[in-house]
């Protein structure tokens, strides 16, 4: 009889090229997954309808894996840190399996269950999976971490990458019998998004489950990655691979992805192509960078970087900070921006750089509010990318250049010159001359016709008054230094 080994799902909701759930498969064929439905999680303010259907609907997808693939996913709700090791001493596992997260919270809730079954006799064995690089394998000259992108980029890019690792087949699932013992140990029925709370009955930008997302790989590498470069910047068009959420949660693999970027790249025609492809390699990257960051500084959950932004004195402005939720600031590229996330779930990243430096650098309002309130409407959010766009943006992070604004009336006029965006997001600017729309300079009386409100602050003089505040810092600072 074949020893037990649970593999713990997180964010890896797939059977393919996952690195964990490999091994364990290596060790035994009888390999059962499980998830938890962690309430540390779920119970916050800032879970979005929209991201927990998506991730119901990739178990969803997981659980048919297992089944044909010969095992099963058990589903527990409750603290991992006493469901897991209860399932598992229930089930008499040899061991536990799951892949690392960069994040604090899961760094410190997997520390506590490693523990908790090693007391128990039950081994445990984790991997890195969701980066192409573990942070030990990527540092500086000097030992350290990086916290410069270009440099990590060099490192990065020269590492020979691991290729996609062997799907789970061929497994053994639990007895009759030791299903029974593992529903009196907790295991359940999956839930849907509405039995825990979350309703969400709009379409998703993109569907769940590892099929969905190779298929949106597939996609994305037979068409837009050629011309990746420029079209990635053009809110209107679909030029962007949106497999964002797919990465969060694991439901295609990195090693996958990247093994696509590389065939991509054999059968490219052009050193034109070649740029956009590795363009995207570079996003790629970015992605990785943001989370050996989170890994080796996880202080930036809490807040600035860069010491000049610490304590920055930032506006408290109620009215202000809604008028920017809800997509009302008179900005319309700004508004087009945060009206499709709260209509879809999502939002084209060129705009979230947009909405980003008005909410810190035109409105003045504490980026920490931006990104808890993306976190309670992405379907993609993902803790290391939003921290990091954010404290880019607000140039309070990993960032040589100190001080960038955005110009909305720039970037409208640059990335959505025909103010199709715009139109699609904010109905009611539909007929309103193009020049005027995308400039931002809409007359009083086309505004009134529109029922469009006017600008709530002016660009210009915000500006002035950020980077104002931003040297009285630096020079207090400073000061403080020499004391």
């Amino acid at each position: 009889m074949s020893d037990l080994i649970l593999f713990w799902h997180r964010r890896d909701l797939r059977l393919s090229d996952n690195v964990g759930l490999a091994a364990a498969r290596q060790q035994s064929p009888k390999v059962v997954g499980i998830f938890c439905l962690d309430p540390n999680i779920l119970d916050r303010d800032d879970v979005a309808p929209a991201r927990v259907t998506y991730m119901i609907g990739s178990l969803q997808s997981l659980q048919e894996r297992y089944a044909k693939a010969g095992s099963q996913l058990l589903i527990l709700q409750g603290n991992p840190t006493q469901a897991i090791p209860a399932l598992a001493a229930a089930l008499n596992a040899k061991a536990v399996f799951w892949n690392w997260d960069v994040e604090p919270y899961s760094k410190e809730r997997d520390r506590t269950i490693s523990e908790v079954l090693k007391e128990k006799g039950i081994l445990v064995q984790n991997h890195w999976d969701q980066l192409l690089h573990a942070p030990e394998e990527i540092h500086s000259g000097s030992n350290q971490p990086y916290t410069v992108y270009t440099p990590f980029w060099r490192n990065w890019s020269n590492k020979p990458k691991a290729k996609p690792a062997a799907e789970l087949q061929n497994a053994e699932g639990l007895t009759q019998e030791e299903q029974q013992k593992a529903r009196q140990a907790g295991a359940g029925k999956l839930p849907t998004a509405k039995d825990l709370g979350f309703i969400w009955e709009k379409e998703l930008v993109s569907a769940p489950g590892e099929k969905a997302a190779q298929e949106k790989l597939a996609e994305f590498c037979a068409q837009a990655i050629a011309e990746y470069k420029e079209q990635r910047n053009f809110p209107a068009v679909s030029g962007t691979s949106q497999l964002s959420a797919a990465l969060k949660f694991g439901v295609i693999g990195i090693r996958t992805v990247w093994d696509a970027t590389l065939k991509v790249l054999e059968h490219s025609r052009s050193d034109e192509e070649d740029t956009h492809i590795r363009t995207w390699q570079q996003e790629l990257a970015w992605r990785e960078f943001y989370q050996h960051a989170m890994y080796w500084f996880p202080e930036l959950a809490e807040g600035a970087f860069r010491e000049t932004l610490k304590n920055f004195p930032y506006d408290t402005n109620p009215e202000h900070f809604q008028a920017w939720c809800e997509g009302r600031t008179g900005y319309p590229i700004v508004d087009a921006a945060m009206r499709q996330m709260n209509e879809t779930a999502w939002m084209h990243n060129r705009c979230r750089m947009i909405v980003a430096s008005f909410l810190t650098k035109d409105l003045l309002i504490d980026p920490r509010l931006g990104e808890k309130y993306f976190m309670q409407k992405l379907y993609d959010w993902d803790l290391s990318a939003n921290n990091g766009g954010w404290q880019w943006s607000a140039s309070s992070g990993m960032d040589p250049k100190p001080v960038r604004i955005f110009n909305p009336a720039s970037q409208s006029q640059k990335f959505d010159p025909d103010g199709e965006y715009i139109r699609k997001w904010v109905p009611e600017l539909r007929s309103v001359n193009t020049e005027y729309l995308v400039s931002g300079k809409i007359p009083a009386n086309e505004r009134d016709r529109c029922n469009y409100p006017a600008p709530i602050v002016e660009h210009q003089l915000q500006q002035r008054l950020f980077k104002q505040r931003y040297q009285q810092q630096k020079e207090a600072l400073g000061a403080k230094e020499k004391e």
